[in-house]
C-alpha cells in the first residue's frame, strides 16, 4: 500500500487561467496554442494530444499550496475543461518509466533529498522517501525540462 496520494494542481487554478487568460498570483498572460510536442496537463495529468488539442502555458508556483517560499515556473493545462486527476489513483501511467526527479521536502519547505529516476520504480522510491517521517511531500519534476509535474502528499 502506498503512503502517498497524487496531487494535481487545484481545479480553481485551471479554471482561473482558462477564464482570465492570466497566471494566478503573477497576472502574466497565459499563452494558448495547439500542442506541438509533449505537453503534460498539470490538472488531469494526461498528455495534451499533439496537433489535436489546445494548451495553455502559464506561470505557476507549486509551493503556494504548501506554504513554502515561492519557486514559480511554466506549466501546461488543457485549454478546455478536463477532470482533475483523482488523488486516490496510483502513480499516473503516462509518467511511469520517464526521466523524473523526486524532490522530498519537510513540513517547513526544506529540501531533504532529491532522487533522479528513469525506467520505473516510481512508487517504490516514493514510499522509500516517505519512510523518512520528516518528509511531508514530494515534488515530481521532469528531469529533462526541469518543470513541476505534480505533488505526492503523505497520507
Amino acid at each position: 500500500m502506498n503512503s502517498f496520494k497524487v496531487v494535481a494542481i487545484p481545479t480553481e487554478v485551471a479554471q482561473y487561467v482558462r477564464a482570465s487568460g492570466k497566471s494566478p498570483v503573477y497576472g502574466f498572460p497565459a499563452h494558448k496554442e495547439i500542442a506541438t510536442g509533449r505537453a503534460p496537463c498539470r490538472h488531469c495529468l494526461e498528455l495534451i494530444r499533439e496537433q489535436k488539442e489546445e494548451l495553455l502555458l502559464f506561470t505557476y508556483d507549486p509551493f503556494r499550496e504548501v506554504g513554502a517560499p515561492p519557486l514559480p515556473g511554466p506549466v501546461y493545462v488543457h485549454s478546455e475543461e478536463c477532470p482533475r486527476h483523482n488523488e486516490e489513483e496510483m502513480f499516473p501511467a503516462g509518467y511511469q518509466g520517464r526521466k523524473l526527479t523526486f524532490d522530498a521536502y519537510d513540513a517547513d519547505g526544506a529540501l531533504r533529498k532529491g532522487v533522479f529516476l528513469s525506467g520505473g520504480g516510481e512508487e517504490e522510491i516514493a514510499n522509500r522517501l516517505f519512510a523518512d517521517e520528516a518528509v511531508h511531500y514530494i515534488h515530481v519534476r521532469s528531469t529533462e525540462a526541469g518543470c513541476f509535474l505534480f505533488r505526492l502528499q503523505r497520507i
